[in-house]
């Protein structure tokens, strides 16, 4: 049975308007909708949010080595990121989730921002026996760059097409995707279902992140999942920061926001 692959987005778990502030009442209910909707093999990831966006930012680690001064930048960043993540594993092991943390910046490289190496074997055995492994944006190390920040939404899709994912899940902070961008417009209308050539057309009016996000907010997100979707898996875009939809797309059930398929 392949794994359901669930992206869940800084903006829901983090305060991305106050650096290094957690949503913590939103990571307790999403643990708890994945403890009691999960039914098959699920892999989770998640975003950096205020945790490693801002100093992603203030050290240019996208842009790979520059100056020596970054490499504080990293340590600070990775740092970050485990803080976040250990406040989410937290949540689900106190819900009875067997979680297990995979470091992104242990198992991957990259080749000029992208992913050139994944030792996938420990997130295989950590599925065999029944478990779930959760991996995050991280900054890791770049064959050609130095370092470079990985995107959990480059992870996600990686992850969806090793595993040949048939359901991925994108838990964002709005309903799915819009006509236009929902947070200027207030006149933007929800997208329901749609399909990948549909979903070509429409990329330039969805719009990207107003806050501080270097790794291109929904934009960006769909054009990772555009392989994703094209090896024949449904994408559902939800709002997560809205009680049970998570669960309700685990069990399988339609809910509130966008379907994405290949036809």
């Amino acid at each position: 049975m392949t794994p359901i692959i669930v992206k869940i987005g800084g903006s829901v778990i983090t305060d991305k308007n106050r650096n290094a502030i957690a949503n913590h009442s939103a990571i307790q209910r999403l643990a708890t909708e994945i403890a009691n909707a999960h039914q098959q093999p699920l892999i989770l990831v998640h975003g950096g949010g205020s945790f490693g966006h801002p100093l992603a930012k203030q050290y240019q680690l996208t842009e790979g080595y520059k100056r020596d001064e970054q490499l504080q930048g990293v340590a600070k960043t990775r740092q970050a990121m485990m803080t976040l993540n250990k406040l989410f594993i937290d949540s689900l092991i106190m819900n009875n989730v067997p979680a297990i943390t995979i470091q992104p910046s242990a198992c991957i490289l990259a080749n000029n921002q992208r992913i050139h190496e994944f030792y996938t074997r420990p997130i295989d055995r950590v599925l065999k026996r029944r478990m779930i492994p959760v991996l995050f944006g991280d900054v890791v190390t770049d064959l050609a760059i130095g370092f470079t920040i990985l995107s959990g939404d480059q992870i996600m899709a990686e992850l969806a097409t090793r595993y040949h994912a048939t359901n991925v899940i994108a838990a964002v902070d709005v309903d799915g995707l819009f006509t236009d961008n929902p947070k200027v417009n207030p006149h933007a209308r929800l997208i329901n279902t749609i399909t990948l050539a549909k979903l070509n057309d429409s990329l330039k009016s969805i719009g990207k992140a107003t806050n501080v996000d270097v790794t291109g907010g929904m934009y960006g997100k769909m054009i990772e999942l555009i392989p994703v979707i094209k090896q024949g898996a449904t994408v559902t875009i939800l709002n997560a920061l809205k009680g049970n939809r998570l669960s309700q797309a685990l069990r399988g059930d339609r809910v509130i926001g966008t379907q994405i398929t290949w036809k």
